[in-house]
């Protein structure tokens, strides 16, 4: 499987293939070739959860060809617990800022055509 599928299939069950870095530990998404902190090239996967808070957001309400239907949404940068870590994800039903504060404990719930899946918890 390749690691892009490996993401795909983690981020389904709810979490995120990082790597992690053989010499330091330090954490990275899954498509770095040489350690940020210490510039090493050895990687070891890790699985976190993929629970965090919303960092921020742009909520879409002009869309994209083919995302028609799924407007009113929010591109979502999630800060992942336990980690440094942020990823972005689709999260319906957001129409304002009301619906969606800064700090919101949200988390991933799966993967399709539109990306990583994120919902409030």
């Amino acid at each position: 499987m390749s690691a892009k599928q490996e993401f795909v299939e983690q981020a389904k069950a709810g979490k995120i293939l990082a790597r992690k870095c053989a010499k330091c530990s330090h954490l990275h998404l899954s498509t770095v070739y040489y350690c940020q902190n210490c510039g090493a090239k050895e990687f070891e996967n890790a699985i976190l959860s993929g629970q965090g808070t919303v960092a921020t957001y742009t909520i879409i309400t002009v869309p994209p060809a083919g995302f028609e239907k799924y407007t009113p949404y929010a591109w979502v940068v999630l800060k992942l617990d336990a980690s440094e870590l942020r990823v972005s994800g689709f999260m319906a039903n957001i129409k304002t800022p009301a619906d969606l504060p800064v700090g919101t404990k949200a988390k991933i719930t799966g993967f399709d055509e539109r990306g990583i899946l994120i919902e409030k918890q």
